[in-house]
């Protein structure tokens, strides 16, 4: 098989996507704002570098994931590519799913399960890091790293690779993303080559998992590829291209007969599938409906995630017990609570979720998806652990009825390439935009920069949000501007939400499960304080199991710390205090005592906890 030189895939890759795109900046394609899409949403996330994260536990999360990445050894990320390549390939293997071992089987050990997958999502999380940061530094190290893959392209780094789809997909995301924020000129060239290179290994169609394990296959990891996730990626690059190849390559990995067309038509087809991608294939049907404009993607994408949330959520807004979508009406997520610890593929799925509701929000403005983004974030993904030099990752969260936090035991799995991408996304998950003004989906400390009417402007937001029960949103402006602020009013909200202005009670709609809209003309240092009724409530886990219930203050489930097996009533959880304003610490007392209770943020890998309760009553 071929193997390129970089002058070789520079010169390929400019033929492929034209002349055109030397004289395009890379900072332009922020929002992808072009004719080759059928349909521009009407709401838009804000650029990158719009967004700060404040000190919080966000922005502590996102700094440690960009300081770690940064800090990675340069031959160690790109040794499996040379190694398969038959070049020169310095430095120590990474380990676990990273490094190649031709021994790997799909049984027994996981060591060489997917060389060099989450390459691409590191490179794409720097990609992220650099245009919220500006750090310099940052922008080298994702240009040096295109430059050392270039000459690795090769269709021979697939011969006998397990999941070519899946790993080219997350490679395409970093070329892509490489292009668009670090400014990597070269990055189209290199991904035009890659495409070239894995095409050959790729089959007909997008498969099923069914259709993978009905197909010879030399052993069982062969089954598991993720076809039907390539259309959101090669949608992206047709859109920066214009080359007409990825669009074609795009429509032919649509999976409309097994995925999209019944999901469309509202039948759910979730129950049995592998989670965390059939999740992230419907941002492949929102980019298929905005190039295409078929509505039946839409209406895919939609109803999928209904019956996501409605038939296979846990109270964190998780799903996925064991990574497979469950029958409604089974049981089963009840039942996984003492068979599974494995309950939620927690930085995978919440890259997937957050994705999916950024494109949902875009084109329905819809903020019961904020909803879900704002459950997923307090109850999942900020109480990850952190990555570990050796590729320690987190991976699932725990909701078995005796739950730990671990580490998963193998080395850099996929989890520990989400990780990077979703806490770089925090910012541009928080606030989207229109042409009216600007819609604030997420109460975090931060502080947003744009301009509207000719005006520059920020809004800087204080909160501790949502241990407390308030957020002020400051605005900046260099001069009066007319424009409407839009703010999430959670479904659970209760009836003494309010909102005031410069320390004045405003009549504002505040109904729950909409965007309350504010529209006048704003000064600067104008000052917008919206106070929330938050509940207490219970949730049950699945309808099957009515009397195991979860605990929850608004979006924030809490979880009992070391529990007992003394018994607890509903209405006794319903009674539960939080210790102090702005406390992690609440306590329930039942008739064995006091029960100690936190956010998931705030559990340990010492702690024992419980998410759901066996109530009495």
């Amino acid at each position: 098989m071929k193997s390129y030189t970089r002058r070789q895939v520079l010169a390929a890759g400019a033929a492929a996507t034209g002349a055109a795109v030397a004289l395009k900046s890379a900072c332009a394609f922020y929002a992808l704002d072009q004719p080759l899409a059928a349909i521009t949403p009407a709401i838009r996330t804000f650029a990158y570098d719009q967004v700060e994260l404040l000190e919080g536990p966000m922005r502590r999360q996102f700094d440690a994931n960009h300081a770690f990445f940064l800090g990675m050894d340069e031959d160690r990320l790109l040794k499996p590519f040379r190694q398969l390549a038959g070049l020169p390939a310095p430095g120590p293997d990474m380990g676990g799913w990273y490094d190649v071992d031709p021994a790997f089987n799909g049984t027994g050990s996981f060591h060489g399960f997917v060389p060099g997958h989450s390459f691409g999502q590191y490179m794409s999380g720097l990609a992220r890091a650099y245009v919220v940061t500006g750090s310099k530094t940052t922008q080298e190290k994702v240009q040096r790293l295109v430059r050392g893959f270039a000459p690795t392209v090769c269709s021979k780094f697939y011969d006998s690779y397990h999941l070519p789809a899946y790993t080219y997909d997350k490679t395409s995301c970093g070329l892509i993303d490489a292009y668009r924020y670090a400014g990597d000129r070269s990055a189209l060239a290199v991904h035009s080559a890659a495409t070239e290179a894995v095409v050959p290994h790729l089959p007909e169609k997008a498969l099923s998992r069914r259709e993978q394990y009905a197909r010879p296959h030399k052993d069982i990891a062969y089954c598991w590829d993720e076809t039907y996730t390539l259309p959101e990626n090669l949608f992206l690059a047709y859109r920066l291209t214009g080359n007409p190849r990825y669009r074609e390559l795009a429509i032919r990995f649509i999976e409309d007969d097994f995925y999209f067309d019944p999901l469309a038509a509202g039948d759910n087809v979730l129950p049995g599938e592998h989670a965390y991608s059939h999740v992230n294939a419907f941002s492949s049907a929102m980019q298929s409906y905005l190039v295409l404009g078929k509505e039946k993607y839409l209406r895919a994408a939609r109803n999928g995630f209904q019956f996501l949330a409605s038939t296979q959520s846990f109270a964190t807004g998780g799903w996925g017990p064991d990574e497979l979508f469950r029958k409604p009406g089974s049981g089963e997520m009840g039942q996984s609570l003492t068979r599974s610890h494995s309950s939620f593929e927690t930085p995978c799925g919440s890259y997937a979720h957050f994705k999916i509701g950024r494109y949902l929000i875009g084109v329905t403005g819809d903020s019961r998806y904020g909803d879900s983004m704002e459950s997923v974030l307090y109850n999942t993904i900020l109480g990850a652990m952190p990555l570990q030099e050796d590729g320690t990752s987190f991976y699932y969260s725990d909701y078995n009825m005796v739950a730990k936090k671990f580490y998963h035991p193998d080395k850099w799995p996929c989890c520990s390439g989400t990780f990077p991408q979703i806490t770089a996304d925090y910012g541009i998950s928080s606030y989207f935009h229109d042409a009216d003004g600007i819609y604030v989906n997420l109460y975090v400390p931060s502080r947003l920069n744009w301009s509207h009417g000719g005006a520059h402007l920020s809004l800087t937001q204080r909160t501790r949000y949502p241990h407390e029960a308030h957020s002020e949103l400051i605005v900046g402006a260099d001069r009066d501007v007319a424009y409407s602020l839009r703010l999430r009013i959670p479904a659970w909200a209760g009836p003494k939400t309010a909102l005031s202005l410069n320390g004045k009670r405003m009549n504002v709609d505040l109904a729950p499960g909409h965007f309350a809209t504010v529209a006048r003309t704003w000064k600067n240092g104008d000052r917008v304080a919206l106070e929330f009724d938050i509940p207490l409530h219970l949730e049950a886990v699945d309808p099957q199991h009515p009397s195991l219930v979860a605990l929850k203050y608004g979006s924030l489930s809490l979880f009992a710390l070391n529990p007992s097996s003394a018994s607890v009533t509903g209405a006794q959880l319903l009674n539960a205090r939080q210790i102090s304003a702005g406390s992690f610490d609440w306590e329930v007392t039942t008739d064995g005592g006091k029960m100690a209770l936190r956010p998931f943020e705030a559990i340990t890998t010492d702690d024992s906890y419980r998410l759901y309760h066996n109530v009495t009553a």
